[in-house]
């Protein structure tokens, strides 16, 4: 019984050593002194790039929402054509957040064609447009009619690669000519903003 016992402790005890002897140590015994043992850290960082519209500039997550910006001119019909606002805007001022840490981000606009009503009416993208509440440093893309539009540099925030800003982008409908009726945007109603970097 006591041998296996023994037998046990030993093996426990040279399992352990290498684990023991892995981190520093130092033993002193003379009557002064001190003893020092060191350890050393990593910090591992991989490459972030966050682009938030919407609601999803929320929080620094996944977010699979997409909302509607809406221009609706039911009630003031008349207006039409006109250059004047609809009556009813929803959705017109959204939030924005990027963050990067890898350099110059850049914003691109991409569209797959006019606005159409489901039938073969257009409004152009032309016609929509979006001012940023700091167009300096997060600067909103134009919106091309189709395709992939010029982009557009966000500053980056301690002028060295880290990059982290928000603004509001605050869309509006120019309304330049009267058009046929429906609901524009039921097909190549969505344009999706692209954050880049190196």
């Amino acid at each position: 019984m006591n041998k296996s016992l023994l037998l046990k402790t030993t093996l426990a005890l040279a399992m352990a050593t290498p684990l023991l002897a892995s981190a520093e140590s130092q033993l002193i015994t003379a009557p002064t002194g001190s003893a020092v043992a060191r350890l050393d850290f990593r910090v591992i960082v991989p490459r972030v790039l966050f682009l938030g519209v919407g609601t999803g500039a929320g929080g620094v997550v996944n977010n699979t929402t997409v909302d509607t910006v809406t221009f609706d001119y039911t009630t003031n019909a008349a207006a039409v054509g006109t250059g004047a606002a609809a009556a009813v805007i929803s959705g017109a001022v959204v939030p924005v957040r990027v963050i990067g840490n890898n350099g110059q981000i850049t914003l691109t606009a991409t569209t797959t064609g006019a606005l159409t009503n489901g039938t073969s009416d257009t409004i152009q993208w032309s016609e929509i447009s979006a001012v940023s509440s700091l167009p300096l440093t997060l600067p909103s893309p134009i919106i091309p009619n189709s395709g992939v539009g010029t982009s557009s540099n966000v500053t980056l925030s301690s002028g060295t690669k880290i990059t982290d800003r928000s603004a509001n982008w605050t869309f509006s409908y120019a309304n330049t000519a009267v058009v046929a009726p429906g609901t524009y945007g039921t097909t190549n109603g969505r344009v999706t903003y692209t954050a880049a970097m190196p």
